[in-house]
């Protein structure tokens, strides 16, 4: 799939991405650490290969997709992945969900979560959850502006036992 926001374009990922999703994964964790659930030395540790065979598996396939924001450039400025529910195959979980700080504010967090949802509905999910961190209003409204709901699910942080994430859910 393919669409386009300004001039940055959504797709998803493809086995050639493996060194740019390399290289935006280490962005992500190194803007946001708490937002995903490995630390910036565990990703940068992980080989050429590892990284490989984790894009060659969400390329294809409906039980779980990674879709990235490719600038003109060829550099890749977003990401969001969706994944089947264990516990419920109507839904699709949204995780992580990322856009550079330069690319911010002009649609690419709609799009990308649009890419997630399409491909949730063509594979029978019409549900999507995702969870964000209590206090991380900014994502909240970011979220809500694209008709999540917050459940009222609170659950704690996978790997911060301080923290609490809220639970949104809308329609694929």
């Amino acid at each position: 799939m393919t669409t386009g926001t300004g001039t940055a374009t959504v797709r998803r990922v493809r086995p050639a991405d493996t060194a740019r999703m390399r290289a935006l994964r280490i962005e992500m964790l190194a803007d946001a650490p708490l937002a995903f659930l490995e630390t910036l030395a565990q990703a940068a540790a992980r080989s050429h290969a590892e990284y490989g065979a984790r894009i060659a598996e969400v390329s294809f396939g409906d039980d779980v997709a990674q879709f990235v924001a490719v600038a003109p450039d060829g550099r890749f400025v977003g990401h969001a992945g969706g994944v089947t529910a264990p516990d419920d195959r109507s839904l699709t979980v949204v995780f992580a969900v990322y856009v550079s700080p330069p690319w911010r504010g002009n649609g690419l967090l709609g799009e990308l979560t649009e890419a997630v949802a399409g491909w949730s509905r063509r594979a029978g999910r019409p549900g999507l959850m995702l969870e964000v961190v209590v206090g991380n209003d900014r994502a909240v409204r970011a979220y809500e502006r694209l008709g999540f709901v917050d459940t009222g699910v609170r659950v704690p942080h996978p790997t911060v036992p301080t923290m609490t994430e809220l639970q949104m859910r809308r329609a694929a």
